[in-house]
């Protein structure tokens, strides 16, 4: 086991590594800008350094000041969370190569599983679906338009790197398809410099479901169910639950299998998610593997009792999974709100500033996850997220009543939140039903006043 890890990140998932560590007896390094030096979670890190400016290119994306930092407080391994750092693999190399363990997978696999048309590649391999689409980056717009033709509009434009939505664009004929394929490789060569792009079919009224895995370095792995990340806004997750209301046993049987045969084909270890579509006739279609803990790995934790984080450090330290399939078991159900600094009655404008006053809920199966205190500045550089609100109950049903409950009693003065917003959602009859997709959100909420 590691004695002294840095958190190479911040905010929310920096102070839930510096938890699990505690739990764990091992000392931690925190890292921020100067934008973050009044941070909840410098208070409970054992040691901190500021690394930088306010921008994420001179602090959190700056490798050199992190590999720094790291030899300088004689640490063992590097925490990335998730966002920044995580999922490049030069830095895991760079880890790899001063001798700092990268908690997370191996470069190599980082880099695979990270372009998604190599990926998509390697599911083909494996015999996991795939949505149709090109074979492989497609080089100008002559043949996207050729390509296009051959598979059929709508078509969706992605960032071979991409993630988080960046590097996307729909399109519904030629022209829309050209002009979409320019803001993408601009917006991806910005947000990852890499400005490759592939095309696949467009599903439409498509559920998204993500299988939760962890994989030891001897070629063990388990799934820990799926979650359903359906409610969206332009490809941003809002609000997660597991286990999904809309799949059988059946086809979630069929997808854990997909799965755990991308971890095989990618020889993946550490934690790791496996995300698909699912269209309206439940076939299903590998998306891309996430090589790193996710925003919302705290819904599996709560479904399934496995405290992810302390997994991911236990697997990165060398320690085989103790964790067998048959051991793990999905409890009741979970549902998880991401609390952002957004105005949703200004095309969710970013709400940076002053919170006045913080008030989490709590009560019977209530979690709340966030950084935020009454009077602590949300600084304007970085992701909107303030929070994550999660309840676990007996059933949907139960869930849902407790979830409402939590949000109302949530007192957050200053700035603009999402709050009101996931509140009508959760009232919402195709919501409550369990029959929404992931176009719920630009179908009911098209219009501000609707908000």
């Amino acid at each position: 086991m590691f004695r002294r890890i840095l958190i190479a990140n911040r905010g929310e998932i920096a102070q839930r590594v510096i938890r699990a560590c505690q739990e764990l007896d091992i000392e931690t390094v925190a890292v921020y800008s100067e934008a973050d030096a009044d941070a909840l979670y410098l208070r409970q890190a054992d040691e901190t350094i500021c690394i930088g400016k306010a921008a994420s290119a001179q602090s959190y994306l700056d490798i050199p000041s992190i590999i720094s930092a790291a030899e300088i407080a004689d640490v063992e391994a590097i925490h990335p969370g998730y966002g920044f750092l995580a999922e490049n693999a030069h830095f895991a190399e760079v880890c790899q190569s001063c001798q700092i363990g990268f908690i997370g997978p191996s470069p190599e696999t980082i880099a695979s599983v990270g372009n998604k048309a190599k990926a998509r590649d390697m599911a083909i391999a494996a015999k996991v679906p795939v949505v149709p689409g090109s074979d492989g980056p497609v080089k100008d717009e002559e043949e996207a338009v050729r390509v296009a033709q051959e598979i059929g509009y709508p078509i969706l434009i992605k960032a071979s790197s991409g993630g988080g939505g960046r590097g996307m664009r729909l399109a519904s004929n030629a022209p829309s398809l050209k002009a979409g394929l320019r803001a993408a490789q601009t917006e991806a060569k910005i947000a990852f410099g890499d400005d490759t792009v592939y095309l696949e079919k467009f599903v439409g009224r498509s559920r998204h479901i993500e299988i939760q895995i962890l994989a030891d370095k001897e070629g063990h792995a388990i799934y820990l169910g799926e979650r359903d990340c359906s409610i969206q806004r332009r490809h941003q997750k809002l609000i997660e639950e597991s286990p999904s209301p809309s799949i059988s046993n059946k086809l979630r049987d069929k997808m854990c299998a997909a799965a755990l045969r991308m971890v095989k084909i990618s020889d993946y270890y550490n934690a790791g998610t496996v995300e698909f579509l699912v269209d309206h006739e439940d076939n299903f279609f590998f998306i891309e593997v996430n090589a790193r803990v996710q925003v919302e790995h705290t819904v599996t934790e709560m479904a399934t009792g496995i405290d992810i984080i302390q997994q991911q450090i236990r697997l990165a330290s060398g320690e085989p999974l103790k964790i067998r399939q048959k051991d793990v078991q999905v409890r009741g159900h979970t549902i998880e709100c991401r609390i952002n600094a957004e105005d949703p009655t200004k095309d969710f404008q970013p709400s940076p500033g002053l919170i006045e006053t913080f008030i989490p809920p709590g009560g019977f199966g209530v979690r709340v996850d966030s950084h935020c205190y009454s009077g602590y500045t949300i600084p304007a550089h970085y992701d909107s997220m303030i929070g994550k609100l999660l309840v676990h109950r007996n059933t949907r049903e139960e869930a849902i009543a407790t979830m409402l409950r939590a949000l109302k009693e949530f007192v957050i003065k200053g700035p603009k939140t999402t709050i009101p917003f996931l509140i009508d959602i959760l009232g919402h009859a195709d919501f409550r039903s369990g029959t929404h997709d992931t176009s719920f959100v630009e179908r009911h909420y098209t219009q501000p006043s609707k908000r």
